[in-house]
């Protein structure tokens, strides 16, 4: 039988996330046949590894954030030679970099946002680009901290005053028209979805977790050309990257000029969330893929560098 240990939880600000994913992973696994060992992950690195050991078949990482997603424990498992789920240390720091994986996206042809990184000073003094614009954390997951800054809006300075995600941000120009996104299992692009937001003005944090907080319409409802589109643009954002296993990528479609419209590449994901509400496990049931079946292929598809 083959020993999986799940690692979730973490210490990023998307624990909670974590949480819920790991707890429905754990029992996902169970009903598939696997002896499950699950670690709730802590600041304690040392504890951590202790855990792993003796050493498991395979770790199913269902951490988010920084430290889980960002090659941190990525680079512990390749050092102690345990087969992981999900992209290995290099596409994983790269894809939690935005400046970093936007650099990626745009030299491999994608269309990504106009947009620069600036100091939180410099935002602090004035609008670095035209109105409206978003503001990111650099390296950060599932929207923490991302903001629209609109017509009239009057928030610019007390968000610098209060950035918490260290001394730059990314701002890019603020896309109009729809949300949708593209999970990819290794060269298998699943299905397009359009997500809108009902509990907050675009897709933040709220939205994706909160019970009700956005609608998931699937297979999405845009032209034939932008969904073909939609899929071989999440397949080259997989490739560009360096992906393994499962990710995500997220696109705003620009139609209110009408369809066919364009597409724009706004970051990829390379732990999607396993939640009940999670968009990943929804594309996998459209295509026939029960949600024990996917956590299944992620173990089977598990590697390290070692």
């Amino acid at each position: 039988m083959t020993r999986v240990t799940v690692l979730y939880g973490g210490i990023s600000a998307e624990r909670e996330v974590s949480l819920a994913s790991g707890i429905q992973v754990i029992a996902a696994l169970r009903e598939s046949g696997f002896e499950v060992t699950p670690v709730d992950v802590g600041a304690d690195l040392g504890a951590v590894i202790g855990a792993l050991s003796p050493k498991p078949d395979v770790v199913f990482n269902a951490l988010h954030g920084r430290f889980g997603e960002d090659g941190a424990i990525q680079g512990v498992l390749d050092w102690l030679g345990i087969r992981y789920t999900h992209s290995g240390v290099r596409a994983s720091a790269v894809a939690m970099d935005k400046e970093a994986a936007k650099a990626l996206f745009a030299s491999a042809g994608l269309p990504v946002a106009a947009g620069r990184m600036v100091s939180i000073e410099e935002l602090a003094a004035g609008d670095p680009l035209p109105l409206p614009y978003v503001i990111k954390p650099v390296n950060e997951g599932s929207s923490v901290g991302v903001t629209v800054v609109r017509g009239g809006d009057n928030r610019r300075a007390e968000i610098a005053r209060s950035w918490t995600f260290g001394p730059r941000a990314m701002v890019e120009a603020y896309i109009p028209g729809r949300e949708l996104t593209v999970a990819v299992l290794d060269d298998r692009a699943l299905a397009v979805t359009e997500i809108r937001a009902v509990a907050g003005a675009f897709y933040d944090y709220e939205s994706k977790y909160s019970d009700g907080g956005s609608r998931h319409i699937i297979p999405a409802e845009v032209h034939p050309d932008i969904y073909a589109r939609a899929m071989e643009m999440a397949i080259a954002a997989h490739r560009a990257i360096g992906c393994r296993g499962a990710t995500r990528t997220d696109f705003r479609y620009d139609d209110t000029q009408g369809e066919p419209g364009r597409l724009v590449l706004l970051e990829i994901n390379t732990q999607p969330g396993m939640t009940p509400v999670s968009l990943l496990p929804e594309q996998a049931a459209h295509c026939g893929i029960s949600f024990p079946q996917l956590c299944a292929w992620m173990v089977e598809n598990a590697a390290c560098r070692a």
